[in-house]
């Protein structure tokens, strides 16, 4: 064995495993029971699913729910070497790997501090409801007396985190004041 190979064993590298939309959650707790079964733990250190915190208005009541940042993609640490690959590609709901043909290629260490600070910095924002809403644009409303109701965004106020939609009532376009989390985007 050469030095560049064993050098190369040591290194974990974060690698993007594509998976059925919807499904990361299965497929997560599908790789982390493969850790277990072939032993590989040595080789993978760390499954995440980059996930971020949504609040939503449901019967007056302030609901949060996580949503995955990157549908479709698993981040996994590890040292693709041997069988490593194979093993993770035959998981069920695994689609293969981001990046060429689908094999392996591991993300830039750039890539890497991009993608953990944004899931860090989404998860340290719990508290701090910011949805970026642009004047013009089409919402439904969500909660409230003009539930499923569609407007027009007129006006956005920062600081008190509302909106002025309009919306047509009978015919008649009416200005209606709500906050972020009485509306969703179309």
């Amino acid at each position: 064995m050469t030095a560049m190979t064993e050098e190369s064993v040591n290194s974990k590298k974060w690698y993007v495993v594509r998976a059925v939309s919807g499904k990361e959650k299965k497929v997560k707790e599908y790789i982390d029971s493969e850790i277990v079964h072939h032993k590989i733990s040595d080789y993978i250190s760390q499954v995440l699913i980059p996930t971020e915190k949504v609040y939503q208005i449901r019967n007056g009541k302030k609901i949060s729910k996580e949503r995955s940042y990157f549908p479709g993609y698993i981040m996994i640490e590890a040292n693709m070497v041997g069988e490593i690959p194979h093993i993770l590609k035959n998981i069920p709901g695994v689609i293969g790997f981001l990046g060429d043909k689908g094999d392996p290629i591991p993300l830039r260490p750039a890539e890497v501090n991009r993608i953990l600070g944004k899931v860090d910095e989404l998860s340290e924002t719990d508290a701090e409801i910011s949805i970026p809403f642009i004047v013009g644009e089409t919402v439904k409303v969500i909660d409230g007396p003009f539930n499923s109701f569609s407007g027009t965004i007129e006006e956005i106020n920062e600081e008190k985190k509302k909106l002025i939609v309009m919306v047509k009532i009978f015919g008649r376009k009416t200005p209606l004041e709500l906050n972020y989390m009485q509306v969703e985007k179309e």
